[in-house]
């Protein structure tokens, strides 16, 4: 479910201290009814058991492949032209902390892992991206969100993003919900949740 932005920005995430050059591109939550407060490092488990991108929805993989292909054409995600990577700016504490795990196939990589949320960034020709993923109270326990922070480059990064948006909302951000919320299921049913 699409939250306002200010589900992300009014809670202490500590994302906020790396990113104040980013913009809040998206904010989702995904139910994960019967979670307490513990129980995201399970959530991430849960997630990462459902796979990377190639176990994606048919749509999402001819998005990506597509998005890929566009790519290596016109040379947006040549990492000789990307931006630093955000872990330049981690504080010590961040830099000690676990970094997680990168996703198979998917060029999010990861920048940190704590208790209550985790960090992954994508630097290219058309920007910089962060999803950060964070654990938060809910009418029913806890649930996941998702944030999208960006810092588009130029005009053309801004085009980009205005481009993609209805993908993201109608096709990505939906698959990812019905894969997440799964994940959580299946976890729940094994006896995961409290």
């Amino acid at each position: 479910m699409k939250l306002p932005k200010t589900a992300h920005t009014a809670h202490a995430w500590r994302i906020h201290e790396l990113t104040p050059d980013f913009r809040v591109q998206d904010v989702w939550s995904f139910r994960t009814p019967g979670a307490g407060p513990g129980d995201f490092p399970a959530m991430l488990t849960a997630m990462r058991a459902t796979g990377g991108l190639r176990d994606q929805s048919r749509p999402v993989r001819l998005l990506f492949a597509l998005r890929w292909r566009i790519g290596a054409l016109l040379g947006w995600d040549d990492p000789a032209r990307a931006a630093a990577s955000l872990r330049e700016r981690l504080p010590a504490d961040l830099r000690r902390a676990p970094r997680g795990h990168d996703s198979p196939g998917l060029p999010l990589k990861a920048l940190y892992e704590l208790r209550t949320e985790s960090a992954r960034e994508l630097a290219n020709r058309t920007g910089h991206c962060v999803m950060h993923l964070g654990w938060a109270p809910a009418a029913d326990g806890h649930e996941l969100r998702m944030a999208v922070l960006v810092k588009p480059r130029g005009r053309f990064g801004r085009l980009y993003m205005a481009a993609i948006a209805p993908f993201r909302h109608l096709i990505v951000y939906p698959a990812l919900t019905r894969r997440w919320e799964r994940a959580w299921r299946e976890h729940a049913t094994a006896g995961g949740a409290r």
